[in-house]
């Protein structure tokens, strides 16, 4: 029989056990992800990817709760899950409000379109924007201007002067990044590597220089893309297009690499398949998917854009510039490699959301 005192002793070792995960470097990141190493583009927008290293810290709170709107691709993928996650507490942090908008997918402009409308419709302060396309909002940016909305390009990149900053790794970091990593892969004298390469969807600025970098690690080397496709980032989509290049070039290819997707659509398709041995597997950017394919060998290495600390600066320069401070117009950190070795070491609340995060769409909820 329990007594009274067993029962209050029993709960007490429950609640040491459930909060023994949120102690040490995990409540660190909880509380204060800042300050962090970032390169700041000088000058602003350059092509040349000229940049400075700096400290970056942001606002402690705004000066009143302003109305942000933001707008992203898609929710189909954790990449986008963690921008989400870090949208929205960043803005909960600063006590501002944030209302988000996803589009469905790269195949929806016309919806990123409508929402950007509603939000200027709508009265917003300000505007983030993770574009779908790199200029297919460009008449909507020049409204904004108009209406003396701010725009914050986050991420994907846009094709417009008509834009206040733009918090955006280079995405050529990303596929330079992992095709050298490839090339460390190749032995002196070695025959030439196959590759089959799936860059995301046609027409992103991010998917444009991702390719580009990739494409220009590898120029000259022994390493020989064999397929190359294009195709939204959903799992489905993926997948199709790595069957159909298994089908056509399966016999003697040796790595796929491609996005987070990709990858993890690959180690699913390889295993169904039994090449799970014989074919690597190489992602350009990072996802949970990805982290657990490291983990457990599946999945070689990737470089993460840390696009949760994306999210969270582009909040913390939006605030800046509504509130006329000094702020950084072109700026992001700098994407790292990371693989099997690098795990125990690497801070990943930088990269992903946590654990059973579900989509929130406003701070008010």
């Amino acid at each position: 029989m329990y007594t009274r005192a067993t029962f209050c002793t029993l709960w007490l070792l429950i609640c040491a056990v459930l909060l023994v995960p949120l102690t040490g470097k995990a409540v660190a990141a909880a509380q204060a992800w800042y300050p962090v190493d970032i390169d700041v583009w000088q000058p602003p927008f350059n092509a040349q990817r000229q940049r400075s290293p700096i400290t970056y810290m942001p606002l402690e709170k705004a000066s009143r709760s302003w109305q942000i709107c933001a707008s992203i691709p898609h929710l189909k993928d954790a990449y986008w899950l963690a921008v989400n996650y870090a949208l929205i507490t960043e803005a909960r942090r600063l006590g501002v409000e944030l209302s988000l908008f996803e589009a469905g997918g790269y195949e929806y402009p016309d919806m990123q379109r409508e929402h950007v409308k509603q939000c200027l419709a709508d009265g917003a302060d300000g505007l983030i924007v993770s574009a779908v396309s790199q200029d297919g909002l460009e008449d909507l940016l020049q409204k904004a201007e108009s209406q003396g909305v701010p725009v914050v390009d986050l991420i994907n990149g846009m094709q417009s002067t008509n834009i206040s900053a733009r918090i955006a790794a280079d995405f050529w970091d990303a596929g330079s990044l992992i095709g050298t990593y490839l090339l460390e892969k190749l032995e002196d004298g070695e025959a030439a590597l196959k590759v089959a390469w799936f860059p995301g969807p046609s027409g992103a600025s991010w998917v444009s220089a991702g390719d580009a970098g990739f494409t220009e690690a590898i120029r000259d080397s022994n390493i020989e893309v064999v397929a190359t496709r294009y195709g939204d980032t959903g799992h489905a989509a993926q997948s199709q297009l790595v069957e159909e290049v298994l089908d056509q070039h399966g016999d003697g290819l040796d790595y796929i690499v491609g996005t987070a997707v990709t990858a993890s659509a690959a180690v699913e398709v390889l295993r169904k398949r039994g090449m799970a041995n014989d074919v690597g597997v190489l992602a350009y950017y990072y996802s949970p998917g990805v982290h657990r394919g490291i983990r457990r060998g599946t999945i070689l290495a990737a470089p993460s854009d840390q696009q949760a600390l994306q999210a969270r600066i582009a909040v913390d320069v939006m605030v800046r510039v509504l509130e006329k401070k000094e702020f950084v117009q072109h700026a992001a950190p700098r994407p790292l490699l990371i693989d099997r070795t690098k795990l125990k070491d690497w801070d990943t609340s930088t990269t992903l959301a946590p654990r059973g995060f579900r989509p929130v769409y406003s701070t008010s909820n």
